[in-house]
């Protein structure tokens, strides 16, 4: 489990260094992977500092951090 948390979180970060800044929901939207996975690797990212989330009423806006 821990190797597919980790292969989500490179998706993840691919997909932000393309798009910029984008909801959550559209993340689980545009990746096809599950959403409990994508939850997972959004948690690590922003436990190891690569990410930044931002509450945004019902939903969150993630973005990568500068320099990671």
């Amino acid at each position: 489990m821990i190797t597919e948390i980790g292969i989500v979180a490179g998706d993840i970060w691919h997909y932000l260094d393309a798009h910029g800044a984008v909801t959550l929901s559209r993340l689980v939207r545009d990746l096809d992977r599950p959403k409990e996975l994508i939850l997972m690797s959004v948690g690590w990212l922003a436990r190891e500092g690569h990410v930044i989330l931002i509450n945004e009423d019902k939903d969150y806006r993630i973005t990568l951090r500068k320099g990671s």
